[in-house]
C-alpha cells in the first residue's frame, strides 16, 4: 500500500502560477504510476496528468496541455503538478493517486490522496 497527501494548493490569480505536490509514504513510490485529478463542484472527477514510474512518459488532458507539468522525484517519494498561466475553469480540488499502467497510456489507479483545493481568480 501507499499513502498519499497533497499540499500546496491555495489561491492564484488567472495567468500566474502555482505548484502543487505529493508525497508518499509506504511501498516503494517509484513502483506506481502517478496522476493528477480533479473535481470541481457539481462536476464529475477528471484525469489532468500522468506520468510514468521513471518519469520518461507523460500524459495530460487537452484542457491543460501545454500549460501544466506533471514530474516526479522518485528519490524524494513526491510528484508534482506546475500549474502555469491557470484559468478560472482550473478551480477544483485536485487529488494524487498512484496505480499501474496495464497499456500506457492506460492506467488503473487504486490509491488516492485527500485531495488540496486549488482556486483561480481572474
Amino acid at each position: 500500500q501507499v499513502q498519499l497527501v497533497e499540499s500546496g494548493g491555495g489561491s492564484v490569480q488567472a495567468g500566474g502560477s502555482l505548484r502543487v505536490s505529493c508525497a508518499a509514504s509506504g511501498r516503494t513510490f517509484s513502483s506506481y504510476t502517478m496522476g493528477w485529478f480533479r473535481q470541481a463542484p457539481g462536476k464529475e472527477r477528471e484525469f489532468v496528468a500522468a506520468i510514468s514510474r521513471s518519469g520518461g512518459m507523460t500524459n495530460y488532458a487537452d484542457s491543460v496541455k501545454g500549460r501544466f507539468t506533471i514530474a516526479r522525484d522518485n528519490a524524494k517519494s513526491t510528484v508534482y503538478l506546475q500549474m502555469n498561466s491557470p484559468k478560472p475553469e482550473d478551480t477544483a480540488v485536485y487529488y494524487c493517486a498512484a496505480g499501474t499502467a496495464t497499456a500506457w497510456p492506460a492506467v488503473r489507479f487504486d490509491y488516492w490522496g485527500q485531495g488540496t483545493q486549488v482556486t483561480v481568480s481572474s
